[in-house]
């Protein structure tokens, strides 16, 4: 289908935080690359992005700081505007949902769907906070994990080992902002009944949109495989929009509702500003309207599943023709983390590196995560603007340009009979356009960048292959050819690279003093006519130096030594000690025989991620059959040690009356004892003081 206009959306960050390198890759450079095209293409398009400013962290955030809500949202919304401002993220309109516009619009929307009997209502029992008198949500609630038994697990996950959670798995859940323990108490709330839809989401993703990424029609199929249950739009809450029905005082619409509403009602306060737009209703209700959203993986769901049933419940939008959602960015090889501030801040990044938005573009572009997970390195960033902006891109047009000043008084020079080797340089530079747009409109963003710098390459290798430097004494009329075309393929990377890198693209269309610019126009061969002056010469990139680079990474590691020590006192503070077992009586415990002993060495166990093989001097030799010195146990603490070998020298206690047990054909003759640290690792026991090899305790 051919669509008259494009409505482009970006997840609405969060205004809890300043935004960071991830957000970026993940979403808003691949949405502004293009939107940036669909403009030099001359197609309407709409770009909508803004703020999400109601839940719960928000009023965490107020709180210990002392401050009111609002005016963390406010910090935030203009901090994170300002970011995007700064690296060029070229939105129409950068609203938030703290709007009057966007509190009447979505307070309409659930009426019209309440009304029209779209949603259930349910009892359920939540976790509450006597002390406080709060519902929690499960990212504010912590416990001991039941999988790997760390503490302070989140409700919805658990960042030690993995697992995602829900709060009724957590051993000992507490509030985690306060520490106080938790109660289950009734409330009322209203679900969005997905089950009902899920007939029509099967078809209209599983059948009709199988040329989206691999990583969203995955995950789609995941959920839909696994089956849609109800989901609450409302909550118990003071903050946020207030839910306008009887009997709901005190409950807001959940914030996963409140803000993708937030992309329709932005574009209502746009085209309110700009009639000359046309209506907001046309550019979300018209089919003529391709709608597409840029989000981050952890948005999948909701955009592609959720936000369409609240479309299609609706009954009058269009749904979203393409979610290019990409992965996870890691920093460092580590995941980044808010809370941790193991980011690159946006706001911070300009101040050590002023000038240098389009340097991250482009390792961010480089390095998306379009189908998996991937590693930003400032080594890699180091890498990649001195290597390749700086050696190819930056070198061949600064030779280009301090050529044409130097022979031709920065004029560009006529172009007369071209060689078999112009030609096909011509010929090679023409089809990188064909290829450039086929990557863009399919959203591979990260190979349309790397062949628009294939124009760039083509440009160094002509220049060292035909030496106009050298010809220079003996074939002006042969540089002048050969300049012309450098220059035309100059002209021709600032409109390729004007969506990738558009302060670069700018900077060098005045270099070249060219006046007008489109899509339409790459792959042309004469975009500077012969006499064409020149603007003034300047470097587009600059390298960056080894200290530079290693002040970062200095950063990085300090933050990764305060944010263990941070840990390790989280844990110790909300460690608790595992209830007193049932009495027992002294002759029970004399039954169990616990000897110390001397490991002389210990193994993991093949084919198991658990089992250690420790080989123990339990000085009872003379009791067992010859050739068997000692005595072997398995022990699943292989977890816990990593590195084996360190328990090798160490006297340990076991239990020795145990029978035989054979594990992955090995047979175990006794118990090692262990104890939990607060870390949830096992810990062998030892002694304080060496004794004989088979002393009893007791």
């Amino acid at each position: 289908m051919v669509f008259k206009r494009n409505l482009i959306t970006a997840a609405l960050p969060y205004a809890n935080g300043p935004v960071h390198i991830g957000h970026l890759a993940g979403v808003y450079v691949p949405a502004d690359i293009y939107v940036r095209y669909l403009r030099l293409k001359h197609r309407p398009v709409l770009f909508i992005g803004g703020s999400d400013e109601h839940g719960v962290p928000v009023t965490i955030r107020a709180r210990k700081e002392g401050i009111t809500v609002q005016e963390v949202v406010d910090r935030y919304h203009n901090l994170i505007k300002k970011s995007f401002e700064d690296f060029g993220i070229s939105f129409d309109i950068y609203s938030r949902t703290t709007s009057s516009i966007h509190h009447q619009f979505a307070s309409d929307y659930f009426k019209h769907l309440y009304d029209n009997g779209k949603f259930i209502e349910q009892i359920s029992e939540q976790f509450y906070d006597e002390q406080t008198g709060h519902f929690l949500t499960d990212r504010n609630i912590r416990g001991e994990c039941p999988h790997c038994h760390s503490l302070g697990a989140y409700g919805d996950q658990c960042e030690k080992c993995g697992s995602t959670l829900s709060p009724e798995e957590l051993i000992n859940p507490y509030n985690a902002e306060t520490g106080n323990p938790l109660v289950k108490k009734a409330t009322k709330h209203w679900y969005l009944p997905l089950e009902q839809h899920e007939p029509w989401l099967r078809e209209w993703i599983l059948e009709n949109h199988k040329e989206w990424r691999s990583n969203v029609y995955g995950q789609c199929k995941s959920w839909l495989d696994g089956g849609l249950r109800p989901r609450a739009v409302t909550r118990d809450l003071d903050w946020g929009i207030p839910v306008p029905v009887e009997g709901a005082e005190g409950k807001v619409l959940y914030v996963w509702f409140d803000a993708p509403i937030g992309y329709i009602s932005n574009t209502k306060e746009l085209c309110d500003q700009h009639p000359e737009l046309g209506s907001w209703e046309t550019w979300w209700k018209d089919p003529e309207t391709r709608l597409i959203h840029f989000i981050g993986k952890d948005n999948i769901v909701f955009h592609c599943i959720v936000f369409p049933a609240m479309l299609k419940a609706h009954g009058d939008y269009i749904l979203p023709d393409n979610v290019p959602s990409n992965e996870f960015l890691n920093l460092e090889g580590d995941k980044i983390s808010t809370s941790r501030n193991w980011a690159v801040w946006l706001n911070e990044y300009l101040v050590d590196m002023p000038g240098k938005q389009d340097v991250l573009r482009y390792v961010l572009t480089a390095n998306a995560p379009e189908t998996k997970d991937n590693d930003f390195t400032w080594k890699d960033y180091q890498a990649r603007n001195n290597n390749e902006l700086v050696a190819i891109f930056g070198n061949f047009v600064n030779r280009a340009m301090k050529l044409t000043e130097k022979y031709f008084e920065g004029k560009v020079p006529t172009a007369t009979e071209l060689t078999d080797y112009d030609r096909q340089t011509l010929e090679d530079f023409c089809h990188v356009k064909e290829r450039v747009e086929t990557l863009l409109e399919e959203f591979k963003f990260r190979d349309a960048q790397k062949e628009a710098m294939e124009l760039a390459r083509i440009g160094n290798k002509y220049l060292a292959e035909t030496e106009p430097w050298k010809l220079a004494k003996t074939d002006m009329e042969r540089v002048g050819t050969i300049l012309n075309l450098s220059l035309q393929i100059s002209a021709n990377l600032a409109i390729a690279f004007e969506p990738f890198l558009p302060f670069s693209a700018e900077k060098l269309r005045g270099m070249l003093n060219m006046q007008s610019f489109d899509w339409d126009q790459l792959g042309q061969t004469d975009l500077l006519p012969a006499g064409h002056q020149l603007g003034e010469s300047v470097l587009l990139f600059e390298k960056i130096e080894d200290e530079v680079i290693q002040k970062q990474i200095d950063r990085l590691e300090r933050i990764k030594k305060e944010n263990e020590q941070k840990e390790q006192e989280e844990i110790l503070k909300n460690w608790r000690p595992d209830p007193i077992k049932a009495d027992t009586s002294i002759d029970e415990f004399d039954k169990t025989d616990i000897r110390v002993g001397t490991v002389i060495a210990c193994e993991k166990v093949k084919k198991s991620d658990k089992l250690l093989r420790l080989t123990i001097d339990d000085g009872m030799a003379d009791t067992r059959s010859e050739g068997q010195p000692y005595r072997t146990i398995l022990s699943g603490i292989a977890l816990s040690y990593p590195n084996p070998e360190v328990l090798v020298g160490k006297q340990i206690l076991f239990i020795a009356n145990f029978p035989p047990r054979k594990m992955m054909g090995i047979e175990s003759q006794g118990m090692v004892l262990s104890a939990v640290d607060a870390n949830g690792k096992l810990v062998v026991t030892s002694l304080t003081a060496p004794v004989k090899n088979g002393a009893q305790v007791g």
